[in-house]
């Protein structure tokens, strides 16, 4: 399946959070959170601006991203789980 995402929005795998705490203590499946960064795969055009012009993108596809914790909507595809999120949804891409 191929998704395209349309306006200010765009699709993001999600990247597995940690597997260790920062003192060595395993976490179980239970109490692992939803993961808050993630690659993006497709970026929308941007929203129709009352000038006729387009919102610019903050990203480009490739770029690893932080987004809020219950911004995303989680989409189930052949691939695996996917997020789409609006641009306000991103805190911060990593250089």
């Amino acid at each position: 399946m191929e998704l395209k995402p349309v306006g200010s929005r765009l699709i993001v795998k999600p990247l597995e959070a940690e597997e260790k705490t920062a003192g060595g203590i395993i976490l179980p499946e239970t109490a692992k959170e939803k993961p808050q960064r993630g690659e993006v795969l497709a970026v929308g055009p941007g929203k129709l601006l009352e000038n006729g012009q387009r919102e610019e993108a903050p990203v480009k596809v490739g770029d690893v991203v932080l987004f809020t914790k219950y911004g995303p909507s989680e989409v189930k595809v052949e691939e695996g789980e996917l997020y789409i999120l609006d641009f306000s949804d991103i805190l911060a891409v990593e250089k």
